[in-house]
């Protein structure tokens, strides 16, 4: 699929966007459907490259527009608010999982291997989660929804690393030490995610569910 013009290698530029004036009258639907569908992607795509360059504020939505080759009109009736571009790239495009993805992960009696795979299967580390995340810490600090939204996803990996540790071990675990299990590994994930993004050192995440793992056993 053509994208817009990105920051990130690998995307090709949209020369011509078919609706940039509309679709032609003798399209069928289907052709209709997948061409409002690619405009979307494209719109998004633009977006996500701007925001992580120059900010949210700092990207006015006409610039979204000629990024995508698109007339304003057509990034409105998509998203006829500014804050509709984000809060749509952070639910599409970062990683929200519901506990019933977790089957097949924690395996009881391998607490460490289970908290491991939890995080192959999240994937922090993707390329989406990398810009992505770097649009959502900063403007968190700024927006009250993204800091909710932040609240939400920090959330959501506390919820599904505390039912990996429970399905992992072989024994009813303390609440409290769960919770506090659950608080460091997730942590470390963060971490990893942004030691990728700026070619950092990543921390061992084998090490660090390991040591997790001895401390419940302890």
């Amino acid at each position: 699929m053509a994208r817009a013009g990105t920051a990130h290698p690998g995307r090709a530029r949209a020369l011509v966007s078919p609706d940039y004036f509309s679709l032609d009258d003798h399209c069928s639907n289907a052709e209709k459907v997948a061409g409002s569908v690619e405009t979307r992607e494209r719109i998004l795509d633009a977006a996500e490259d701007l925001f992580a360059a120059d900010g949210f504020d700092g990207t006015p939505t006409s610039r979204i527009a000629r990024r995508a080759v698109v007339a304003k009109a057509l990034l409105f009736y998509y998203f006829p608010h500014k804050m509709d571009l984000l809060s749509t790239l952070f639910v599409e495009r970062l990683p929200t999982h519901s506990l019933s993805s977790v089957t097949g992960v924690a395996v009881q009696g391998d607490v460490a291997g289970s908290l491991v795979r939890l995080a192959d299967r999240i994937g922090l580390t993707g390329q989406h989660w990398q810009v992505l995340s770097a649009i959502l810490f900063r403007e968190a600090s700024t927006h009250p929804d993204i800091r909710d939204y932040l609240r939400s996803v920090y959330s959501t990996l506390m919820e599904l690393t505390e039912a990996v540790l429970d399905a992992a071990s072989s024994r009813k675990l303390d609440r409290g030490r769960r919770t506090a299990a659950a608080g460091t590994f997730v942590a470390v994930l963060f971490h990893q995610a942004n030691s990728n993004r700026f070619n950092g050192p990543a921390p061992d995440l084998g090490a660090t569910a390991e040591v997790v793992s001895g401390a419940l056993r302890a």
